[in-house]
């Protein structure tokens, strides 16, 4: 097989059409937002659709499916003789190391860090991450090993970005430069970024975007033993080792699954390898926040790549138990074409649709070009103002005094580049909508991640109260209300 992106009929790879349909009903009723899937069987793609605005030529943010890449670009300086998982971590950074090296600290050893068997008791990557001068791997190294290294997981997304330090120390490349001969050209993978920490280190344990049929090659790497074209790419016995139950996980913790040591069934609690997730049903996976998933069948020869916005990571994985389990059968299936149809049918029509088009309140032209400036708030938002155009309106805001702008239609979604919210600029749709006849909302989806804004404006003569909320996020996604009075010139 070179690589999956010829489409086949399902039946022709063992799954009905129909029951490929149900899995995609399904997921758009249960999970709360999908983005795009990509499901491959014996090598070849048998459904891919993506939910527009979303896209296939569009990447996606990764989050921590990130790690399954560093754990990746270990396992190739392992197979070139840079570097070994028995190495100490501490030989490594000498210069990094807190004056007083305590005992378990410098027990630690490679294995530990892609394991998530640090000896930390919780994660450190916050304390890590926020020091002054920027240094994570030193900030990774202050931290207090209150365990025995590889006695207990604890999810550690700081370890994973010392491991991408480790390779960058021993290789004199950066992972993204390290990976795109060995990994991502043979693949064909064209990352859309990839972000680094302050001393220019690709970060380990989150920041790559590609797209979801990039992520299904990945798969598809590992389902073949690191085979491609032909050729092996990542030798077999990592890959094995690296999927494989290399920790016990029941009684740590993990981001996002509180609680899930006390379920056995429970696709968190059944064994990590390196930087990869063990599932149920013999599967195994990466996987990032609010449902990015990379998930490996093995015993039924499939690969499924999900882009998604959720909460609940775990409804996603259990949908697929319910649904697309039963449907692999061991052998080709009669063709239907009513079937096949409706399915690609239903594929290609895939969307998150915009609201319903509401009346256009006349407040609308009332407000139209008037500057707020607004109390004093911690998000540092300092004026807004919203100006009318032919379909929709520009919401302007100045933030942390920067000016940024968004566009939104009343009919359906406006599509541009954006940087509200933000600190760079990406794609953006934007509707807008009176909900009320004071209040304007603003829906703005940066839909090349999973987060999507929506912003209340509700105008009461010459003042203004800005409402903000997330659909999902790492910390708050209800924000204080932000209160401003018209300024007139």
């Amino acid at each position: 097989m070179s690589q999956p992106v010829v489409c086949t009929p399902p039946e022709m790879q063992g799954v009905s059409s129909a029951s490929l349909l149900d899995l995609v009903d399904t997921l758009d009723r249960s999970v709360t937002e999908m983005h795009g899937l990509v499901l491959c069987r014996h090598g070849s793609v048998i459904a891919k659709g993506w939910w527009a605005p979303y896209a296939e030529e569009l990447p996606h943010m990764l989050f921590s499916l990130t790690k399954s890449f560093t754990s990746a670009a270990v396992g190739f300086a392992v197979s070139e003789g840079s570097l070994s998982i028995g190495d100490s971590v501490t030989s490594i950074f000498p210069d990094k190391l807190p004056r007083r090296l305590s005992k378990k600290l410098g027990a630690m050893r490679v294995y530990h860090l892609l394991t998530m068997t640090t000896g930390h008791a919780s994660d450190p990557t916050e304390r890590a991450t926020s020091r002054a001068d920027g240094d994570w791997v030193k900030g990774f190294f202050a931290a207090p090993v209150e365990q025995e290294p590889g006695t207990l997981f604890v999810y550690n997304s700081v370890a994973s970005h010392v491991l991408s330090a480790i390779v960058q120390k021993v290789t004199g490349q950066t992972l993204r430069e390290y990976l795109t001969p060995r990994l991502f050209a043979p693949l064909g993978i064209c990352p859309d970024s990839w972000e680094t920490d302050p001393h220019g280190i690709n970060t380990g344990g989150w920041g790559l975007m590609m797209r979801t049929e990039e992520i299904a090659r990945f798969g598809q790497l590992y389902l073949q033993k690191g085979v491609w074209n032909g050729q092996q790419v990542l030798p077999a016995a990592w890959i094995t080792e690296s999927t494989s139950r290399q920790i016990s996980n029941r009684t740590g913790n993990f981001a996002g699954e509180d609680g899930a040591e006390n379920v056995p069934e429970h696709d968190w609690n059944q064994g990590y390898g390196y930087q990869f997730w063990r599932c149920r049903h013999g599967a195994y996976r990466g996987d990032g926040a609010f449902g990015q998933f990379c998930i490996v069948f093995p015993e039924q020869d499939a690969v499924l790549a999900i882009n998604s916005a959720v909460r609940e990571m775990p409804v996603v994985l259990n949908v697929i138990w319910d649904k697309l389990l039963p449907a692999f059968q061991p052998v080709p299936l009669p063709l239907d074409a009513t079937a096949e149809r409706a399915l690609r049918e239903r594929l290609a029509g895939l969307a998150l649709n915009a609201p319903a088009l509401k009346p256009v309140a006349p407040q609308a032209s009332v407000i139209s070009g008037t500057t707020y400036r607004m109390a004093a708030n911690k998000r540092g938002v300092e004026t807004v103002r919203v100006e009318a155009v032919q379909d929709g309106c520009v919401f302007h805001i100045r933030e942390s005094a920067l000016d940024k702008k968004a566009e939104c239609a009343y009919t359906g979604w406006r599509l541009t580049q954006s940087d509200v919210f933000g600190t760079r600029s990406q794609p953006l749709a934007g509707h807008a909508e009176w909900i009320q006849p004071d209040t304007l909302r603003l829906t703005l989806r940066k839909y090349v991640t999973p987060f999507v804004y929506t912003v209340d404006l509700s105008f009461g003569g010459d003042h203004l109260a800005m409402a903000l909320r997330m659909n999902v996020n790492m910390g708050p996604t209800e924000f204080p209300l932000v209160r401003g009075a018209a300024a007139y010139a």
